[in-house]
Parts: C-alpha cells; sequence; structure tokens
C-alpha cells in the first residue's frame, strides 16, 4: 500500500512541477510530445501492474525508476520540432484501395493524372484558370494524412500538384453568389496506420495573387506549411484532430481572421513586426508563447496600437493538447 502511495504521489508531484516550471518559463514544454509518445503511459501502467503485489524494495525500485524515466522523457523531449520525415519511426496512414467508384458530381472538375511509378504512388496536377472577374474566391481543403504546401504563386487561379501513394484526390469548383468556390478533397477508404515512410500523400499548392481568399482545411492528422504572405488574405479556418501548424500571412486587408481548432497540435504562425494582432486562446492544456504581445488576461493578448490600427490581424486558437506560438519577422 505504501508504495502504491508513493507512485501515485511522485506522479502528481512531477506533473505539477511541470505545469509550475512551464508558466514561471523555466522551461518550454511541448505538449505535443503527449500525443507523439503516448505509448510510454502504456508502458509506466504494465510495469506497474506486473508489480502491484510484489513488496519488496526492488520492485518499488523499478517502478519509481520506469515513472521517472518514463514521464521525464514526455516532458522534456522534443521529439515534435526535431522529428526526421525520412526516420522509420515516422507513420503515415495508408489506404491500400483506391476509389474507382463514379461520383455524381455535377460541378465543374478539371485535373490531370500523372504516371503510376510502381508502388512508390501516383503524381496528378489539378488547375483551375484565372478570369479578371473573380474577385472573391473560398477555398475548401479535406483530408488527413497529408501535407499540405502553399508557399508559391500560379499565373492560374488554383494550381495543385500532389503525390499520392493512396486513395486519390477530387477537385470540383461551384459559385456562391458572387464567390468562387473550389473544393478540393482526398477521399479515404480503407484507413489504417502504415509504418512505411515512403508511403505517404503530399499537396503543393499555389493561388493567384489577384482575389480576396477563404482558405478552410479540415483534416484528421495532417501537417500545414503555408505561406500566405503574397495573397489578400480575408479568413483562414484550420480543424482537425492531431495537426503540425506552419502559417506565415501578411495583414493585406483591413481585416483578417485566423481560426485554428484542433486536438492535439503544434501550430506556429508567423505575422510581420508591424501587423496589429489580437490573440485568443481557448484551450485545456496549452503551452503559450506569444512574442511581442501584452497579455490582457489568461486568454487574450493583443499588440500595442491594436484598436487603432488600419489593418488587422485576429487570432483565435483552441485546443486540447496543443503547442501554440505565434511569431513576428
Amino acid at each position: 500500500m505504501k508504495s502504491d502511495r508513493l507512485f501515485s504521489g511522485l506522479v502528481l508531484v512531477i506533473i505539477g512541477a511541470v505545469f509550475l516550471l512551464n508558466n514561471f518559463g523555466v522551461i518550454d514544454f511541448h505538449w505535443g510530445n503527449l500525443f507523439r509518445l503516448w505509448p510510454i503511459f502504456l508502458v509506466i501502467g504494465g510495469i506497474n501492474l506486473l508489480l502491484a503485489n510484489t513488496r519488496t524494495v526492488w520492485a518499488t525500485v523499478i517502478k519509481v525508476a520506469v515513472l521517472i524515466i518514463g514521464l521525464g522523457f514526455v516532458l522534456f523531449s522534443n521529439v515534435g520540432k526535431n522529428r526526421n520525415h525520412n526516420s522509420p519511426f515516422n507513420y503515415h496512414f495508408n489506404i491500400d484501395d483506391r476509389d474507382n467508384d463514379d461520383d455524381d458530381n455535377d460541378s465543374d472538375t478539371s485535373f490531370t493524372d500523372g504516371d503510376i511509378k510502381g508502388s512508390k504512388g501516383v503524381n496528378s496536377t489539378y488547375e483551375e484558370l484565372y478570369r479578371p472577374e473573380e474577385k472573391r474566391v473560398r477555398l475548401n481543403i479535406t483530408g488527413g494524412a497529408t501535407t499540405y504546401i502553399l508557399n508559391s504563386t500560379t499565373d492560374s487561379l488554383f494550381r495543385a500538384t500532389t503525390h499520392e501513394t493512396f486513395g486519390e484526390y477530387l477537385f470540383t469548383k461551384s459559385t456562391d453568389d458572387s464567390v468562387m468556390v473550389l473544393n478540393f478533397i482526398m477521399k479515404n477508404h480503407n484507413n489504417r496506420f502504415h509504418w512505411d515512410s515512403d508511403r505517404k500523400n503530399e499537396a503543393r499548392i499555389s493561388l493567384h495573387t489577384a482575389p480576396i481568399w477563404d482558405i478552410n482545411l479540415k483534416s484528421g492528422a495532417a501537417e500545414m506549411d503555408f505561406d500566405l504572405t503574397p495573397f489578400k488574405v480575408r479568413s483562414l479556418d484550420v480543424s482537425g484532430g492531431a495537426t503540425s501548424t506552419k502559417v506565415k500571412l501578411d495583414a493585406k486587408l483591413p481585416f483578417t481572421e485566423v481560426n485554428v481548432a484542433t486536438g492535439a497540435s503544434e501550430v506556429e504562425i508567423s505575422i510581420p513586426k508591424n501587423a496589429a494582432c489580437k490573440v485568443d486562446v481557448s484551450s485545456g492544456l496549452s503551452s503559450n508563447n506569444f512574442e511581442g504581445f501584452t497579455k490582457i488576461d489568461g486568454s487574450h493578448y493583443i499588440t500595442p496600437g491594436y484598436e487603432t490600427a488600419a489593418n488587422k490581424i485576429y487570432i483565435h486558437l483552441k485546443g486540447g493538447v496543443s503547442d501554440f506560438n505565434v511569431k513576428r519577422f
């Protein structure tokens, strides 16, 4: 009984100490570790169950040692920011069967299938031409287990080049009043984890700089790297389960709104040093780093001169176990 109390007490002491040290800025704890290293808790729990009825000193020492080492690795490592995408331990979703069913969809589609490279996948291109009358465009991106990269411009309205090792993408367009709506969707079937790092999807997206853009990304598990500084972005909405989100944007419009809602995430948003910005955070467990901001209360941060600025950026961050960073360049 005494060893059980010691074990439970150590857990509370270690977790409480980490919270305090992180809140005071002594350490920089990355909450994304809890998502990536969750199997360590199975190891700790398993050792405790195996030795639950063993009342010897060595059993207590083993349980305490495993607890301290395991929690120490979760709490103080930084595997999220240093992980290598070529590592054999990096996993991706795998879908063996591509959907060959015909879809009943009246929207226009435009895509070009690329060459099949054996077991390494398919390269494809999806494109929509630009027309000067299109002043407002809403881009909806849907689908997980994919790396989305947007860091270039194009003479077309929209262009995406993809590398697909599972599933397939569907590109459609429609209109909503005077707004052009583009839907870029990855269709998944027979989802399951695949531990081969060569089996992954990637989509590289380019946009035209003239229209005003509303961009929505919905995914289960995805990696997102968007440099939106060349574009007039009215809104950016990102929602998903486990995401790694990196966004760089400028204040080219009177008001730019960014909403990020995820379960377990690493989020890095970069804005210009002269941009007026307000950040609201709604999170259960989050590590917050907002450089150059004044803290209004526990969940609200603001830059000097925000209320009187001509162009403003508003950022709302919501997450369960998250690592939120807003940087200025």
